[in-house]
């Protein structure tokens, strides 16, 4: 009996730790429908049109062959086995109910075999590849579709999730994007405005089976959701509302550059080494009470680039990040994040800065692959919050924003939510 409980004891106490450790690795982790990391050590992913250099809106259109490429670093000096796979999701993003065999034709699983070793780096890493989808791995249904990559061929041992769509167009669609109608936010947020035509296509309920959804800046997080047509003339959808479908302004990015680790460059004070080069960044101060003033920006995004090496990808070294921000008290409003696509547009505590009392200041000094940069500084309560920009960059509908409008329709037949209109749009088009 002792023996025996002694035993059970032991198996017990193995396996907790063995799911300790398989949690900690990142395995086991709850698939999210989202732009994910699951494994610390991957870093700088990107999702964007193949023959482009930093990411873009990862769309496709149905019928389309590698047209999709994912890039992603291993902060390790050995070569790792990636897989991936796609899951079909609803216009919300959860799960769909098709079947895999209904949305994906042919293998269900491919593998990620291009992989290269940096070289001449401070931080080691390998870096992967991987064009979408393959002649023998085809997606058949339009709609929003999420890349599950994993590792050793086990889909719960989560790497890495990334949304992307694919277009099917059926519709017409224009619109436009101005100060907000209603008075109360005429000078702080922007209003999209649009249209549908769906003529030559079939939709019985146009009211209930269509809906639509806008972002700001190719960010899910801020996205509005299930908009309905507000009228129907004819086949023509309008969209045409004073408040789902507005958003705050926001205000022109900060950015940097650290396409040079060698020599100075934009907003970079100073630089040392110790395991890794340390850029500090000049100190930035609030912008919140401050009047609109126009700066060319990238609207959020990055560029993964090196100017001093000549392989680009495999040559670009990792930096400590040096960030700081002078509020001469600290605020009251939440929290302090850096955001941007740098973050994944999420609220991440790798992000959270930290106070100085004696300094007056925010700092963080975050690990980022050269390049460059834009970014902001928003608040927020905690991480499940919406990022806040009051406290920190203010709202102003003069903000030069890009606005994606998706138009999805609910096929009754399959039951699954398909994408049938697309448009881009920003604040400065003469439309």
């Amino acid at each position: 009996m002792i023996r025996s409980y002694m035993f059970k004891k032991l198996f017990f106490s193995l396996l907790i730790f063995s799911m300790a450790q398989a949690v900690f690795a990142g395995q086991w982790q709850e698939l999210r429908y989202d732009d994910y990391v699951y494994d610390s050590d991957i870093k700088s992913v990107l999702l964007r049109n193949s023959g482009e250099e930093y990411s873009s809106f990862p769309v496709m259109n149905l019928g389309s062959m590698g047209v999709l490429s994912l890039d992603f670093d291993h902060l390790q000096s050995e070569q790792d086995f990636f897989q991936y796979t796609f899951v079909h999701c609803t216009a919300d993003w959860k799960p769909s109910n098709l079947q895999v065999s209904e949305y994906l034709e042919g293998t269900v699983m491919g593998e990620i075999r291009k992989y290269t070793f940096s070289t001449n780096t401070f931080q080691q890493y390998v870096h992967y590849s991987v064009s979408f989808p393959a002649n023998d791995m085809r997606l058949i249904k339009s709609g929003n579709y999420l890349l599950k990559v994993f590792r050793n061929f086990d889909q719960e041992e989560l790497v890495i999730t990334q949304r992307f769509v694919v277009l099917d167009t059926r519709t017409k669609t224009k619109g436009e994007v101005k100060g907000a109608t209603a008075p109360s936010l005429r000078f702080s947020s922007q209003e999209v405005d649009f249209e549908a035509n769906y003529e030559n296509y079939q939709i019985p309920n146009p009211f209930t089976d269509v809906n639509a959804v806008i972002l700001q800046n190719r960010n899910w997080q801020t996205a509005k959701y299930n908009i309905k047509p507000l009228f129907v003339n004819s086949n023509n959808l309008i969209f045409n509302y004073e408040d789902v479908n507005v958003f705050p302004g926001t205000n022109e990015f900060r950015f940097f550059d650290i396409r040079s680790l060698r020599f100075f460059s934009n907003q970079v004070l100073k630089k040392f080494n110790d395991t890794l080069v340390n850029a500090v960044l000049r100190g930035d101060e609030l912008r919140s009470h401050l009047t609109y003033s126009f700066q060319k920006d990238f609207n959020g995004r990055r560029v993964f680039e090196n100017k001093d090496g000549t392989q680009q990808q495999v040559d670009l070294d990792y930096a400590k990040i040096h960030f700081s921000l002078e509020t001469g008290n600290k605020l009251k409003a939440g929290d302090v994040y850096i955001y941007g696509e740098l973050t994944n547009w999420q609220l991440l505590p790798e992000f959270r800065m930290e106070y100085i009392n004696s300094k007056g200041a925010y700092y963080k000094n975050v690990k980022l692959k050269q390049g460059y940069y834009n970014y902001h500084y928003v608040t927020a309560k905690d991480l499940n919050s919406t990022p806040e920009y009051i406290f920190t960059e203010g709202n102003h509908f003069q903000t030069e924003n890009d606005y994606i409008v998706l138009i999805y329709h609910h096929n009754m037949y399959y039951d699954y939510d398909e994408l049938i209109g697309m448009i881009s749009l920003n604040n400065t088009d003469e439309r």
